[in-house]
């Protein structure tokens, strides 16, 4: 058997005892996933202590396959092992090792022994592809690392138990990795049967557990009805306009009742509120605009109205376009653009206001603590570019050529309605409020956000 070794290690400004239970905690293996790659955990047992298993279904090439994982060689603050135990490898043992470099930093070095199938043939063959593919992930990894543990840090204080709802959307799904790897506790609020960890409601019927809200530190409301799922007829904007002024208006008139109110509501909008405005620049200050996206946001916003009237801080984060390989509008482009076949929208010469997953999940702690902060806050990155641009930055990430505009008759045959308010519609939005409270963005410039979304 022919075993190859791969190393990588990064130096990290945050104690080993931190780095470890970053790892630790529920949501690493989330948080750790690269979003051009999504694996399912099918089952779980344990954390990362001795004995502990996962199991997993992965992608490999144009299939998944199962890959069962046991932890070994648990030494708590220092070092862990995964092996496998049925997957695609011969062989694969994986270290996490944490080496203190003083009181404030640490190695975190990662180490793979593993052997291809089929031997000698296999290295050949597969070798290179999978040392790219090493490469390529551990960048990822790391820089999520060290990125995470320093947004945790920026805001020092004890672990909050924070509410979620619409917690298996897209930006829903990221936070709650995102939080419990920072040691806060998450209940999901949910309209299944719920688990352990969950409370149930039921927008339509106007029902909610009250008791699960009591004494929780903050809620996010993050649930609605998909607006980019279909072409919008009149019953799909009733249900989008429904889904989003009732459900918010039964959970902020449920919070306003209880014993112990949370301190801050943090409520998704979007900056659809400022309809199309060409080139101009707005920010929250900014009048809303005309058209069915700006009606549904300002319903939207206004649903809360019973929670801010009790005296609780509520913020409504207005999210631009949120890009990230795992869904969403980004992912929707990768198969027209890879094949080639990618190109702008209309004129190309419209505004799209856009936002890193990462960095949407960043607005939402940074909102939750920040005191200073309620009402309006564009959740954006604070470069806004024309359709145009965008369409040459993707081409060159992907190195594909983009020479195939979509006409605007043709997006709007498509799509109607929703192509003049969604696709050809220009919006060139500020983060006036997060830079004024000083939010530090991990991804302020669009090629380096979709290099980094996309492993590139």
């Amino acid at each position: 058997m022919s075993v190859a070794v791969f190393v990588r290690r990064i130096r990290i400004a945050a104690p080993a005892g931190e780095v470890f239970g970053w790892h630790a905690r529920p949501g690493a293996l989330e948080r750790l996933t690269p979003p051009w790659a999504p694996v399912d955990v099918v089952e779980r047992s344990g954390g990362i202590e001795d004995g502990a298993r996962v199991v997993l279904n992965i992608p490999l090439g144009p299939r998944r396959v199962r890959w069962v994982a046991e932890h070994r060689d648990y030494i708590e603050g220092q070092q862990f092992r995964d092996v496998q135990v049925e997957g695609p490898f011969a062989r694969w043992e994986h270290t996490h090792r944490f080496e203190a470099d003083g009181p404030h930093a640490c190695w975190l070095e990662d180490r793979i022994e593993y052997a291809l199938p089929l031997g000698a043939a296999g290295a050949l063959i597969g070798g290179p592809f999978v040392r790219a593919m090493l490469e390529r992930l551990f960048a990822y990894r790391h820089r999520i690392t060290a990125q995470d543990l320093a947004a945790h840090a920026a805001y020092p204080g004890a672990p909050l138990h924070v509410v979620v709802s619409g917690s298996t959307g897209l930006v829903g799904s990221a936070l709650i990795p995102f939080l419990t790897t920072g040691g806060h506790r998450v209940t999901r609020l949910v309209r299944a049967q719920p688990r352990t960890g969950e409370i149930r409601w039921d927008p339509i019927a106007g029902s909610i557990e009250m008791a699960g809200l009591e004494g929780v530190d903050a809620v996010v409301h993050l649930a609605g009805e998909n607006i980019a799922a279909g072409r919008w007829t009149a019953a799909t904007k009733a249900r989008i306009k429904e889904s989003r002024a009732r459900g918010t208006r039964l959970l902020c008139e449920a919070l306003a009742r209880l014993r112990q109110p949370p301190k801050v509501l943090v409520c998704a909008s979007a900056i659809g509120y400022y309809g199309d405005r060409a080139a101009t620049t707005v920010d929250e200050d900014s009048e809303p605009g005309a058209g069915f996206l700006a009606d549904v946001c300002r319903a939207w916003e206004a649903a809360t109205a019973p929670a801010s009237d009790v005296g609780m801080r509520v913020v409504h984060l207005r999210f631009g376009v949120v890009l990230t390989a795992a869904g969403g509008a980004l992912a929707k482009l990768l198969l027209p653009f890879r094949l080639g076949v990618g190109g702008r929208l209309g004129s190309g010469g419209q505004y799209m206001s856009w936002i890193a997953i990462d960095d949407a999940l960043g607005a939402i702690l940074h909102t939750i603590r920040t005191e200073s902060l309620r009402g309006a806050v564009n959740a954006v990155a604070p470069q806004p570019v024309t359709n145009l641009e965008f369409t040459k930055a993707l081409g060159r990430v992907l190195s594909r050529p983009t020479l195939f505009p979509v006409p605007a008759a043709a997006a709007r045959l498509a799509f109607g309605e929703m192509a003049d308010e969604m696709l050809l519609a220009s919006t060139r939005v500020t983060p006036s409020r997060l830079a004024a409270t000083h939010y530090a963005f991990r991804h302020s410039d669009l090629e380096a956000a979709l290099r980094h979304t996309l492993g590139k």
